[in-house]
């Protein structure tokens, strides 16, 4: 077990948030992922380097770590090799320690990750034929306690650092093998560091729908969406990137101003006993409250409409008066809304069922004839436990032995 204490806090009290961002290492040497090129340019002065040369080898190396996604830096081919040893004495370039890869029979891929600390966390990418989505992760386990989602019964242990919430999208992109232009080894001097886009590429969209509350993070998330979006690094556009909150209100204007990009609203429900009983955060932030802070969302509009998630769960939110209510909330806050249905995904232990198929098809045929789009997200990764709302892994109860012993079986295969 990891020497780093849980938290406690429950989900209706706002957590501590844990100030470093950077994760400590055994070896001592400090993991440039996650850092801006301000931060590392200050690093590199105070191990030793010139004002002058401090701000080139910055420029360089956060080339080579985010638009190239070399991992040693020997790569750094622009850099003299005298320098490169220096550099790997001193840093390192992070990724997550990969504890289990697991891959669905829909094309879903799991993997199971962790700290440099000890503690596992999760991420899932899933494929369609349009796009590629990258499920994030912001916390090891969450606060919030909802009562329908697995992973709402981890306890939080820590926020995740930018760098472990940067290194897996690049941990991802290592997997798909698709850096813009490839790792290659020379660089051309005329070469500008280049732009990334999401044309031909499998991974096009990342939502930070993973484990935890991203807003109960909110400095770190901020932090490595922006290396996420800057042109000069992984430069996905914000509008390809997501934030999900189940109703942090005091964090959703920031979100907006300071992040800038799409929000989606776990609302779950349209009554405050149910949403109290299922999202308990709402004791603390009510329905109104939360759609007047989504009607007041910078940057909200009908070409960036606002996502309101609802899980459909039997005979519990799924009435075809809780279809008219929703409708009758959306249209009172006059909100550019679009609502994702999702299929109850089952998980031991869990006290609910899930809708039957007719019952949310007349949920959506309700909401979608009150002019709201309601369409019904198609169940991925339900073997894997990747689904939304599964992201507590039951690979933690597996011995090392075992997951060599499965890792060897599947090479052999």
């Amino acid at each position: 077990m990891a020497d780093t204490t849980l938290m406690t806090i429950p989900g209706q009290v706002d957590p501590v948030p844990v100030a470093r961002d950077i994760t400590p290492r055994e070896d001592g040497r400090i993991d440039l992922i996650g850092l801006p090129r301000p931060r590392i340019r200050e690093l590199f002065a105070e191990a030793g380097l010139d004002a002058r040369q401090a701000k080139l080898r910055s420029k360089q190396v956060f080339h080579w770590l985010y638009h190239r996604g070399v991992t040693d830096f020997e790569a750094m081919t622009d850099i003299a090799k005298t320098m490169r040893p220096w550099l790997a004495e001193r840093f390192v370039i992070g990724r997550p320690n990969v504890v289990e890869a697991q891959h669905s029979s829909d094309g879903t891929r799991k993997w199971l990750l962790q700290t440099d600390d000890g503690h596992d966390f999760e991420m899932v990418f899933i494929p369609d034929a349009d796009r590629g989505t990258l499920c994030v992760s912001s916390q090891v386990g969450c606060t919030l306690n909802c009562t329908f989602c697995h992973t709402g019964t981890m306890r939080l242990v820590r926020n995740l650092t930018p760098g472990e919430i940067v290194s897996q999208v690049m941990l991802a992109r290592d997997a798909l093998a698709e850096w813009p232009k490839g790792v290659m080894d020379g660089l051309d001097d005329a070469e500008d560091a280049g732009h990334y886009t999401a044309d031909g590429r499998l991974l096009t969209n990342i939502v930070m729908m993973g484990m935890g509350e991203p807003l109960y993070n909110f400095d770190h998330v901020r932090d490595a969406l922006k290396l996420v979006m800057d042109g000069d690094g992984l430069a996905l556009s914000k509008r390809r990137i997501t934030l999900s909150t189940s109703g942090v209100i005091p964090a959703m204007e920031r979100c907006g101003e300071e992040i800038g990009v799409n929000l989606a609203v776990s609302l779950h429900a349209v009554t405050k006993d149910v949403r109290d009983e299922i999202v308990p955060l709402n004791k603390k932030y009510g329905i109104e409250d939360l759609l007047q802070a989504c009607a007041d969302y910078p940057g909200a509009s009908n070409a960036r409409r606002i996502t309101f998630e609802y899980v459909m769960l039997k005979d519990k939110n799924d009435s075809d008066g809780d279809a008219r209510e929703l409708v009758r909330l959306l249209k009172e806050f006059n909100l550019p809304a679009k609502v994702n249905l999702i299929p109850f995904n089952p998980w031991p232990g869990a006290e609910y069922e899930c809708s039957t198929p007719e019952r949310i098809k007349a949920f959506s045929d309700i909401v979608f004839e009150g002019g709201i789009s309601a369409p019904v997200r198609t169940p991925r990764g339900r073997d894997i436990d990747a689904a939304c709302g599964q992201l507590k892994t039951a690979a933690e109860k597996k011995s090392r032995a075992e997951r060599d012993r499965e890792a060897a079986a599947a090479q052999q295969a």
